[in-house]
């Protein structure tokens, strides 16, 4: 998915400019870290104490030069409009955080009002029209069965969440003012894989093969997820 990213800032802006980065839901900081590295100014938004913790933590180690670019704020993505003004970033990120949310169109609206002209909305969300697979590649065939009909699913952590369907985000992000620009496949083949898996010899092979399957039509319409990026007309 960061190369999905990459690619997409790059074909967005000009080489070399500094964005202002809002990563919604942010995590241990993954992402927001990799940008700041990048040179961008970035904004973490999270409301779990745990993960600000560990975000911090690892900003901690990071150069003088990288914690000056990258700022954390404990709230909850529904409340953007407190914290920040309409427009004041160029990329907004919602990764992996549309599955715990009831209802994301409030949400997709004040990160679509988050975004400056041009400006790039980047989502991670679990793949509605292929719940199914994962149960179904692992001979769980009553499970697969009921996957048809539903966007509700349990997670790997037990907790009960909902995907969302690409022609429904479509429809969303039209609405909103920011509509899909590209779309990507993310997990292809290795949804599967036991979590804390140990890395093969040739993962970089694999990240080649899950990257041309995630752009590459029909493999990315079953990835487990699916990256959305938006574009603020």
């Amino acid at each position: 998915m960061a190369r999905q990213l990459d690619e997409q800032i790059a074909g967005r802006f000009p080489i070399g400019q500094r964005l202002r980065v809002l990563d919604v839901g942010m995590g241990q900081g993954t992402q927001a870290l990799r940008l700041a590295r990048a040179g961008h100014k970035v904004t973490g938004l999270e409301q779990d104490r745990t993960m600000i913790a560990a975000a911090r933590e690892s900003l901690a180690g990071e150069p003088e030069g990288i914690r000056e670019r990258m700022r954390i704020i404990e709230g909850d993505g529904r409340d953007t409009g407190v914290h920040f003004l309409p427009g004041s970033f160029d990329v907004v990120l919602c990764h992996g955080v549309l599955m715990y949310v009831e209802e994301p169109d409030p949400l997709l609206a004040g990160l679509a009002r988050m975004l400056a002209p041009g400006g790039l909305l980047s989502l991670l969300v679990r793949n509605g029209d292929a719940l199914a697979m994962r149960p179904g590649l692992s001979g769980e065939w009553s499970a697969a069965l009921a996957a048809f009909d539903t966007t509700a699913y349990r997670n790997r952590l037990g907790m009960d969440v909902r995907a969302d369907r690409l022609a429904t985000l479509t429809a969303t992000l039209a609405g909103i003012g920011a509509p899909l620009h590209s779309w990507y496949g993310v997990r292809v083949f290795t949804d599967t894989a036991a979590d804390g898996a140990q890395a093969p010899a040739d993962l970089d092979t694999l990240l080649t093969v899950e990257e041309k399957a995630g752009r590459t039509d029909p493999y990315r319409g079953v990835a487990a997820l699916l990256h959305l990026c938006g574009v603020r007309g």
